[in-house]
């Protein structure tokens, strides 16, 4: 069986000044979700690949530190969405992408920066009510997890990172503090690729330069928090839509940047009218 890999998400945790790196939340009513977000993001960037058989019941309790019953449930929702099939006595195993008339989302609906603009849009209409159910139910485990990504965006910022991976996380958090697992799914399905600098070089490019940038994203998400953290929805909502809004208009006036698609080798040259690397809102 091949190695297996977690994605590399920026993990949730009480983030303290004392330099300790965070620890994992354990979120009784989100294990579940976590096991399965872990084992989606595997399958769908390739990690692990159609016919693959996963780790037995007894290796994913041992990876995650959880019940028999809390893998049982991930492998069911991971069936219920067509990723894996379960074969009575033998495994579970990786199912190929499907080709119905699902809705998807897919790289190539990333191909233009208006392409960007239309997720984005999207994004605004659910990310919005999103954020308003999260103030009024987030737990004291949602604040702890919110507030360690963005300790992480910040940790990012001063490493010459482009901060993908806490920004994704951040946006993950908020989805998860609504107690609906159907905003996580969602996120889980679309991914890091969500965000912008993940098709546009929005933030080598942006005239105040990188740094101030992101600097400012992440002031974008402070007011998120703290809005989620007093409990005050319309707050909440109004803080995410600016900051949705507010990228989708960095877009627009880069519109002449350039995205880049994923490369099959090492450099190949995009197409014209493709948008270059690197860089969810």
């Amino acid at each position: 069986m091949n190695s297996w890999k977690t994605p590399s998400l920026a993990k949730t945790g009480d983030a303290r000044s004392s330099g300790e790196p965070p620890q994992r939340v354990r979120r009784p009513r989100g294990l579940v979700s976590e096991i399965v977000e872990n084992l989606a993001a595997s399958i769908r960037t390739g990690q692990m690949k159609p016919g693959e058989k996963l780790p037995t019941e007894a290796e994913i309790m041992a990876r995650f530190d959880v019940s028999r019953t809390v893998v049982r449930e991930s492998l069911s929702r991971l069936q219920a969405s067509g990723l894996v099939e379960t074969r009575h006595g033998i495994g579970t195993f990786v199912l190929p992408p499907q080709e119905a008339g699902n809705f998807k989302i897919t790289a190539e609906d990333f191909a233009t920066v208006a392409d960007v603009i239309s997720v984005l849009e999207l994004r605004i209409s659910l990310e919005t009510e999103a954020a308003g159910l999260a103030a009024q139910r987030r737990t004291p485990e949602n604040l702890v997890a919110l507030e360690a990504a963005l300790h992480a965006f910040h940790d990012s910022i001063s490493r010459d990172s482009d901060a993908v991976p806490p920004d994704f996380q951040f946006h993950m958090e908020v989805a998860r503090a609504t107690g609906n697992r159907h905003f996580a799914d969602l996120m889980t399905y679309l991914g890091t690729m969500i965000i912008p600098r993940t098709r546009v070089n929005t933030a080598h490019s942006a005239p105040e330069g990188r740094l101030n940038y992101l600097q400012r994203v992440n002031s974008e998400h402070e007011s998120i928090f703290i809005a989620i953290r007093d409990q005050d929805a319309e707050a909440a909502r109004a803080a995410m839509r600016t900051h949705l809004s507010n990228s989708r208009e960095r877009l627009r006036r880069g519109s002449n940047a350039h995205t880049t698609q994923p490369q099959a080798g090492p450099a190949e040259t995009p197409e014209p009218g493709s948008i270059g690397v690197n860089t969810l809102a």
